[in-house]
């Protein structure tokens, strides 16, 4: 296990709930618990889509149509409480409106619920230290992020209306898989490396000089990131690099629930790479593009622009070995300017520039 002196400074002003998650336990990783439990979190959501949530659906929805949330939403919310009886639950008006709801309060809740868990438990507050770190940068990384994700929202349910109209090659039940239960394992797997490639090169078309300063650029204000920078983008940013998601059903088949479950999974993958913990199993360094990649990423801009692989920055020429592992991150930093006496212990009050 990498035990590298950048990993995160832990003090005694930390909440005294931020220290003892620390505390916890050891488990396999053989690290603090605020390392493990992201861990631990992705493959519990997978697993349990998979022997739980999946087979259940199945039971209670032998013939259903209609998209999973819209379904369930309409049942209990929707019909009963919201639209008159004259609108049909298949009307396109209706399917439409419901969705733009359904978009943005999911997102708003995924990107604060689980935005906050990541900002309480797993990242580093000294890092709001470093100088880099914008004044009051958490409040406007949120807000930014809340007046973009609406926008993000518009084309987004223009996808998902056509996936809810049967254009998409979802589906309800395993035995449509043409390889039953493997076939769920191999769609995962393929839908991480399909959109892991895709990100890739929407990632680094962004950087290109033409469009960078109009969609990305405002991202890469946050060079010291905070969870909440995790959906900080532009709209148009933002719709770019989450379309390989929505790109995927609709060229290969896959179940309604491990989809809806993968959509979960990529805001906590998101959130992880910007939760500025470093530590990951040795093993995995060489290959999974962690939040200490994502972290040089920010700081150095023409790096590391994967998404869960360090594949295709190989490929393309584009990696770079984490900083941070190298003794050189943001943490060395730090204290590097601690022990000269050159940093304040205000919080938050960074004194990088708000341009890059």
């Amino acid at each position: 296990m990498i035990r590298s002196t950048s990993g995160p400074i832990r003090n005694h002003n930390k909440p005294a709930v931020m220290r003892n998650c620390t505390l916890i336990g050891r488990h396999f990783y053989d690290v603090p618990v605020n390392s493990a439990v992201v861990g631990h979190l992705l493959a519990f959501t997978l697993v349990h889509i998979l022997f739980t949530v999946v087979p259940e659906y199945e039971q209670q929805t032998q013939d259903l149509t209609m998209d999973l949330v819209l379904n369930v939403a309409d049942h209990y919310v929707l019909t009963p409480y919201v639209f008159p009886a004259s609108w049909p639950e298949e009307g396109a008006l209706r399917q439409i409106l419901s969705l733009l709801v359904l978009t943005n309060l999911g997102a708003a809740v995924l990107y604060l619920g689980l935005g906050a868990i990541s900002y309480f438990f797993i990242f580093d507050h000294d890092l709001m230290k470093h100088p880099q770190f914008l004044e009051n940068q958490v409040r406007r990384e949120i807000k930014y992020a809340m007046t973009s994700l609406p926008v993000i929202s518009l084309p987004t349910v223009a996808l998902f209306f056509y996936e809810v109209r049967g254009y998409s090659k979802l589906y309800d039940n395993v035995h449509d898989s043409p390889l039953g239960w493997p076939g769920l394992f191999l769609s995962m797997v393929s839908f991480l490396l399909f959109t892991d490639m895709c990100i890739y090169w929407i990632h680094r078309f962004l950087h290109h000089r033409l469009v960078y300063k109009l969609f990305h650029k405002p991202h890469h204000v946050w060079k010291i990131p905070s969870p909440f920078a995790s959906h900080a983008f532009h709209p148009v940013d933002g719709f770019m690099q989450g379309l390989p998601y929505h790109i995927y059903p609709f060229m290969f088949p896959l179940h309604k629930v491990l989809y809806l479950g993968l959509y979960v999974f990529v805001n906590i993958w998101t959130i992880s790479i910007h939760d500025g913990d470093y530590r990951i199993p040795l093993a995995l360094t060489p290959a999974i593009n962690g939040s200490a990649h994502h972290t040089d990423h920010h700081l150095f801009f023409d790096y590391n622009y994967g998404q869960y692989f360090t594949l295709w920055d190989r490929l393309g020429g584009s990696y770079r070995h984490p900083s941070a592992l190298l003794g050189k991150g943001p943490h060395d930093l730090i204290r590097k300017l601690q022990a000269e006496g050159k940093l304040g212990e205000d919080r938050g009050k960074g004194r990088g520039s708000k341009e890059e």
